[in-house]
């Protein structure tokens, strides 16, 4: 049973990648665009000559700037490269659900696949997604300091182990605890404790860098909406056809055999 999930769950990958790949190129390429354009009138802004004998100096930098070569063209990063990423991604990531769902069916009460995988998907989307970007929302180019691209992709992929470890820990003690105090109780205890740690924190953490001075604010929100409207499709297949093709396997019925 473990390797029919598995396979389904890469598969869906695969159609989830293929779905938030279409979604980012119609919404969130446009704006990328933008803060690109953005990001190259500042540098040559600031790369102007401050006095008019330096001028020659700084059209012979910009001509021999222009004549360089792109390592891969923007063109080719928009398409084929953007499929790539969000394609592995979707792969990588449906093959997690499918191991988190095996574990998962039949110990969060009395759901079918397709309840539990929507469950799953809703779940992981606010853990692995939501959480993490009310703290360190998806900045477009232009927005950061490149020196510390390293510094804050470390915050952030902390942040998100933090919540998936949080919110492992809420299922496991809501479980414990529902016969106790019974389900409703226990869910909610338990998802306002998870709230409640993860908000303290996200507090302590740095804070994220601010948006440089003439930026865009459309461009900034629909960036970003954007990049939580790609995750969320993402999300929604699995949850969604997953948990039709799980059902396949973990619901067959026994067929009877010949008296």
């Amino acid at each position: 049973m473990m390797r029919g999930l598995l396979i389904r769950g890469m598969l869906v990958g695969i159609v989830a990648g293929l779905l938030a790949w279409g979604f980012a190129y119609v919404f969130g390429e446009p704006e990328v665009r933008s803060a690109i354009s953005f990001e190259e009138s500042k540098a040559a802004a600031e790369a102007a000559p401050a006095e008019p004998g330096h001028g020659a100096g700084a059209a012979g930098h910009a001509a021999a700037h222009e004549e360089e070569e792109e390592v891969v063209s923007r063109d080719v990063q928009s398409s084929v490269g953007l499929l790539t990423g969000v394609g592995v991604y979707g792969i990588a990531v449906g093959g997690l659900f499918a191991l988190v769902f095996a574990v998962a069916y039949g110990r969060l009460g009395p759901f079918g696949a397709r309840a539990t995988a929507g469950l799953l998907a809703f779940a992981g989307y606010v853990a692995v997604v939501l959480v993490p970007f009310l703290k360190y929302p998806a900045q477009p180019p232009a927005v950061g300091d490149p020196d510390s691209i390293s510094e804050r992709t470390a915050q952030y992929f902390g942040l998100i182990a933090i919540s998936i470890l949080l919110a492992v820990g809420a299922a496991y003690l809501a479980r414990q605890y529902a016969p106790r105090i019974g389900a409703g109780n226990a869910v909610l205890a338990a998802v306002g404790g998870y709230v409640v740690v993860v908000a303290l924190i996200a507090l302590a953490l740095p804070s994220p860098e601010t948006v440089p001075d003439g930026f865009s604010a459309t461009v900034l929100w629909r960036f970003r909406v954007a990049s939580l409207g790609v995750q969320a499709v993402l999300w929604a297949t699995f949850g969604v056809l997953f948990g039709y093709l799980a059902a396949k396997v973990v619901e067959r019925r026994p067929v009877a055999s010949p008296v």
